[in-house]
């Protein structure tokens, strides 16, 4: 069946997000070891991270409210207060930050909405995923928007009755192949995988466990219109 609605990924795909935390987490380790020299803040910070992912959700206020437990616990109460108002400043700034959009992003979303219907579907923080996207100047290109708090086969499958999505003429598009490959596949859509330079930890998925057909890897998303057009050919 022919494409008609290709869905994308925010964070990473559309706009640098990940290198942000990443700039953050060395600032935090050294932080810490300030406190506690033979601590391994980076361990005990993605653990705390996943325990509080029920709770806080993704985003950057999640990962600074694990940030400030973590350096509570690591430092057994002792850290100052002026250091757990740095780690909220730096919080502050990461959801303040410019959407910087990713080379050939605008271009290929302009080029690809005059013959699909463009959605985004991304998870984390309302507030911050829509303050991105306003930023980023894509807005207008998108049909619909959809921000979710976890990206697997139920919230897919929601998102495919509500919009009367059939599967087999949905693309997703993303960086992640656990929450943009694996979960599309499984409903019968197809999806397009675009890595970036980072990944979080919990987005890794062994390759050897991939499907060997329904998804493809591009290096670049200049790439993506002329692949769409030869699914569509196909």
């Amino acid at each position: 069946m022919p494409i008609r609605v290709v869905g994308f990924d925010g964070d990473d795909t559309l706009w640098h997000s990940e290198s942000h935390f990443e700039v953050t987490q060395t600032a935090f380790r050294d932080l810490i070891r300030r406190h506690v020299p033979d601590a391994d803040a980076d361990t005990r910070l993605a653990e705390m991270e996943m325990k509080n992912l029920s709770v806080y959700g993704y985003g950057v206020k999640s990962f600074t409210l694990s940030m400030l437990e973590t350096a509570i616990e690591l430092t057994e109460g002792r850290i100052p207060a002026s250091d757990l108002e740095v780690i909220l400043n730096w919080g502050k700034k990461m959801l303040l930050e410019p959407t910087e959009l990713l080379d050939g992003v605008e271009s290929t979303l302009r080029e690809l909405s005059q013959s699909y219907d463009l959605l985004l579907i991304t998870k984390g923080d309302l507030f911050d995923q829509e303050s991105k996207l306003a930023r980023s100047g894509l807005g207008d290109l998108f049909l619909g928007v959809e921000i979710v708090s976890e990206k697997n086969v139920d919230s897919y499958r929601g998102i495919f009755t509500r919009r009367g999505i059939d599967a087999e003429q949905f693309v997703m598009v993303g960086n992640s192949l656990r929450s943009d490959v694996l979960p599309v596949l499984e409903l019968g859509a197809r999806a397009v995988h675009i890595p970036y330079h980072v990944t979080w930890h919990h987005e890794h998925v062994p390759e050897e466990s991939m499907p060997a057909s329904g998804w493809h890897r591009l290096s670049s998303i200049s790439e993506l219109e002329p692949l769409l057009s030869r699914l569509d050919e196909s």
